[in-house]
């Protein structure tokens, strides 16, 4: 029993600002390694791996000190095409940084925590939808996504996603 309190309080005190940090710049090195030309991308590319999904991305914006791209899959049914998780991912140049500032997945509910002492519903939010990215950009390296000059390809029309 005193080894499981132990757990459950070091994970929680790990979700602090400086853990938080040190997850967006982990985030950082995984977006590097799926772009490493990130300074090339231009409108919206796919990656297309055998026995995976396509993933798509698309530059949002991109300033001196910053980039913003849109990562997702496509799934097209009766309706249309929807985009899932639709991450939306801001590069922090100068400081090596990045971090998932929005997403839709599928049938998810943000669940609304009152204020306690000793409690930061704002950073564990953060920490929760960061993780998220940190662990679905892994995935996406392991199954083999790159976005290269020589191997993603640029989409022409992309379809209109299904607002859900």
């Amino acid at each position: 029993m005193q080894l499981l309190q132990t757990d459950s309080l070091q994970r929680y005190r790990r979700r602090d600002l400086p853990a938080l940090i040190d997850l967006y710049e982990g985030n950082y090195l995984r977006v590097m390694r799926l772009f490493p030309e990130l300074d090339d991308l231009e409108g919206t590319l796919v990656s297309r791996v055998a026995g995976a999904l396509n993933l798509y991305a698309t530059l949002e914006e991109r300033f001196k000190y910053t980039t913003t791209v849109l990562l997702t899959y496509r799934f097209v049914d009766d309706t249309g095409v929807s985009l899932e998780p639709n991450a939306r991912v801001c590069i922090y140049h100068d400081v090596r940084a990045a971090e998932l500032v929005s997403h839709c997945r599928r049938k998810r509910t943000r669940k609304v925590h009152k204020w306690l002492r000793g409690r930061m519903p704002e950073l564990e939010h953060r920490w929760e939808m960061n993780r998220f990215l940190y662990k679905w950009l892994g995935f996406c390296s392991k199954q083999g996504h790159i976005f290269l000059n020589c191997t993603a390809r640029s989409v022409e029309n992309p379809a209109r996603p299904v607002s859900r």
